[in-house]
């Protein structure tokens, strides 16, 4: 057999539809495997470089960090100190009133005691 230009070919139609809708399939699924291809590997370096610029950390920011997390954790044990001093203030108060209804008592007692002249310790001599 002798192929050239001249040469015929006798081929039905319904296969010659089927062989061109077979390569239109082919090449529209190579162009889609290709687009998601592409898609994925955008997607992939692009995290990447944000993983790369997340983790390029000066020494001085990492100190700035911990010295960060280090006045965090003293300021909570500040306010907690600082809750209990609000209690001991109010504890404080009411014992200065007692305080101070101590005193009145014990001068009134003084006063009825130099009213009656004589000092306890003088009955027992």
């Amino acid at each position: 057999m002798k192929i050239n230009d001249n040469t015929n070919i006798s081929l039905p139609l319904r296969n010659l539809i089927a062989l061109c809708v077979a390569v239109g399939l082919g090449i529209i699924g190579y162009t889609e495997l290709t687009a998601r291809l592409t898609s994925l590997e955008t997607s992939r370096e692009l995290h990447q470089a944000d993983l790369l610029k997340k983790s390029e950390q000066l020494p001085t920011d990492q100190e700035q960090f911990m010295l960060l997390e280090h006045i965090a954790s003293q300021v909570e044990s500040i306010q907690g100190e600082m809750e209990l001093m609000r209690n001991n203030n109010v504890n404080i108060t009411y014992a200065m009133k007692d305080i101070e209804k101590i005193k009145e008592s014990l001068e009134k007692i003084k006063d009825k005691v130099r009213a009656n002249g004589s000092h306890w310790w003088n009955r027992w001599l």
